[in-house]
């Protein structure tokens, strides 16, 4: 089974840390991408750059920003594939977004079956 875990950051929590701090949090990051389990992630670019887009009464609407308000942004994922959902949510508790006021949304993906066209 394939896991999504997202990470959703919380505006300004690392501002007060030292250098120090930063840099072990960022290998906290690198080390969960590299467990073997894993098997893609990565980092979004600032919430600022994010644009949404919308389609309403067939007018496409395309704004700046990310279309939600709220406390937390999505800062990353990484996808895991694992047998057991709680090995994955083991994983995601040492997420340092989870521990700085963020949180960490885990995530079955959905399996798709293929699309099989209808006999005449």
């Amino acid at each position: 089974m394939q896991y999504a875990v997202l990470v959703y950051t919380k505006p300004g929590a690392i501002d007060g840390l030292s250098d120090e701090e930063r840099q072990r949090m960022s290998g906290e990051y690198i080390e969960i991408g590299q467990h073997p389990d894993c098997v893609a992630g990565a980092q979004l670019a600032p919430v600022e750059t994010a644009s949404t887009v919308r389609v309403e009464d067939g007018e496409t609407l395309i704004t700046d920003g990310p279309f939600a308000n709220t406390k937390e942004v999505f800062g990353g994922y990484y996808l895991f594939e694992a047998d057991e959902l709680d090995s994955v949510l083991e994983i995601a508790a040492r997420i340092p977004a989870a521990r700085l006021g963020g949180a960490v949304e885990v995530r079955p993906l959905a399996v798709m079956s293929p699309l099989v066209e209808e006999a005449s």
